[in-house]
């Protein structure tokens, strides 16, 4: 067992380990084949606990982006094991893999928004995903509230073709927050934002680890959100140090 995988398990003997939402052990992963192979990450070993934020910093093309999307079962896992919310992401179906991200809040640099769909729209589309847990009240209210809550309170109407950069990523992160996930992963969420509208964002996010007791994992280079952090990663050449 390497020296990282030792520390984890040392902390794990002080930390409630059925409160682990992400568990990774020894995770590798390559792209490309032949000569033209590369691999981006090297038996990596990670815990992620539940009410905590963990931001992970390093150098573009250090690995992180994808250690994030096969956390987030976006890709399958090639060496390693990766468990999330207590489901071993080895040998799922695309099928299996898509019902799990259901529960996983993503917020990446691509919007990824629907140019004829208003930002309230957008959100209670996402809520459709549970459409039972919520009454006719909720699924009116709930959208406005959460756009207000990032400064969009003036752009509860508006479509993504009227919004800047920086409205169009607040309005992807309250779709990504607004089913209550027990797990957010994020890359570069405050990077087009300027600081008032950051501090906004990582307001929220500190308040759904608090309250809601949500694991967030933060892909950044942005070093004002540092503070906000319960703890910092650093990855470098494929490997978390």
């Amino acid at each position: 067992m390497s020296e990282q995988a030792n520390q984890l398990q040392s902390t794990e003997s002080v930390q409630n380990y059925s409160k682990i939402t992400v568990q990774v052990r020894d995770v590798s992963y390559t792209y490309g084949n032949g000569s033209a192979q590369r691999q981006v990450l090297t038996a990596n070993d990670l815990n992620l606990y539940a009410g905590e934020i963990v931001v992970m910093t390093g150098p573009s093309g250090s690995g992180k982006t994808t250690l994030l999307t096969l956390i987030g079962a976006l890709r399958a896992i090639q060496g390693g094991s990766i468990h999330v919310m207590g489901q071993s992401l080895g040998g799922l179906s695309s099928k299996q893999r898509q019902q799990l991200r259901k529960n996983i809040g993503f917020i990446f640099q691509d919007h990824n928004l629907f140019e004829s769909m208003t930002a309230r729209k957008t959100l209670e589309l996402a809520m459709q995903l549970f459409r039972e847990r919520y009454n006719s009240e909720e699924k009116k209210a709930l959208p406005i509230e959460m756009l207000e809550n990032l400064g969009l309170g003036e752009r509860i109407e508006s479509l993504p073709g009227n919004l800047s950069t920086g409205q169009k990523q607040r309005v992807a992160i309250g779709r990504a927050l607004i089913n209550n996930p027990r797990l957010i992963l994020a890359d570069e969420p405050t990077a087009a934002l300027d600081k008032g509208s950051g501090e906004k964002v990582m307001q929220l996010l500190r308040q759904r680890a608090d309250e809601n007791q949500a694991t967030i994992l933060i892909v950044t280079h942005d070093q004002r959100i540092l503070g906000t952090a319960d703890r910092i990663i650093e990855m470098m050449d494929g490997r978390i140090i």
